[in-house]
C-alpha cells in the first residue's frame, strides 16, 4: 500500500506531469493535498493502471484531496523553453492553483525547480510510493487523455483518440503523409521520429 504522508504535520501537495514524451499536445501537471488519514488500496501509479480504473479514482481524487489542480502548457510554449522546464512551469502552474498552500511538494521524479520558495522533495518513482504523487499522476493523465480526445474531432487523421500524442506507429504515419499542425511539437525533431525504426 502506498503511504498517505511524508511528513506528520506540513501540509503536502504530490505532483506529477503527463505527456512529456508525446509528439503532439501540452503537457499537463496536477498537484493533491489529501488529509493525512486518506487511504486508498486501489490508488497507484497511473501507468500501472486500467484506462477503466483510473476514470474511477479520478471522482474519488478530486472528492477526497483537500485541494486539487490541473494545470497544462501548450506546445508552442514547450518548443519555446523545452519539455523539461516546460513540465516544471506545469507542475508551478498546478501548484499556484491550489485553494490551499502546501508547506511541502511532493514531487515524482529526480529534478524540479522551486516554486515560491515552497520546499520540495523529488521521489523517484514517487507515483508508486506516495498516494498523493499517485493521485495526480492519475489526474494529469486523465484531464489530458480527455483533452486529446476531444482534439482527435478535428485532427481524426492522427488517431488521438487512441495513441493521445504518443509517438506510435500510426501517428508517425500520419505525419508522414499528411505534414504536422499546430498542435505538434517542432522541437521534437519530427523528422527523425519518422525514420526510427518501429
Amino acid at each position: 500500500m502506498l503511504l498517505s504522508h511524508y511528513t506528520e504535520n506540513l501540509l503536502e501537495a504530490g505532483c506529477d506531469e503527463a505527456g512529456r514524451g508525446c509528439l503532439a499536445g501540452p503537457v499537463f501537471a496536477a498537484a493533491v493535498i489529501f488529509p493525512k488519514n486518506f487511504r486508498n488500496e486501489l490508488l497507484n501509479d497511473s501507468k500501472q493502471l486500467t484506462k477503466k480504473q483510473r476514470d474511477a479514482l479520478r471522482p474519488v481524487i478530486e472528492s477526497a484531496a483537500l485541494s486539487w489542480s490541473v494545470a497544462s502548457v501548450d506546445a508552442q510554449i514547450i518548443d519555446e523553453i523545452n519539455i523539461l522546464n516546460a513540465s516544471y512551469l506545469a507542475m508551478h502552474k498546478a501548484v499556484g492553483q491550489l485553494s490551499k498552500r502546501p508547506q511541502l511538494l511532493l514531487i515524482d521524479g529526480n529534478r524540479f525547480k522551486p516554486y515560491l520558495k515552497i520546499p520540495h522533495l523529488c521521489i523517484v518513482k514517487g507515483d508508486s510510493k506516495y498516494l498523493s504523487i499517485a493521485a495526480a499522476s492519475i489526474l494529469a493523465k486523465t484531464h489530458r487523455d480527455e483533452f486529446m480526445e476531444k482534439l482527435h474531432d478535428h485532427f481524426p487523421h492522427y488517431d488521438w483518440l487512441h495513441n493521445k500524442g504518443y509517438p506510435c506507429k500510426k501517428h508517425r504515419e500520419a505525419i508522414a503523409r499528411f505534414g504536422i499542425c499546430d498542435l505538434h511539437r517542432r522541437s521534437f525533431r519530427l523528422a527523425e521520429q519518422l525514420r526510427l525504426p518501429w
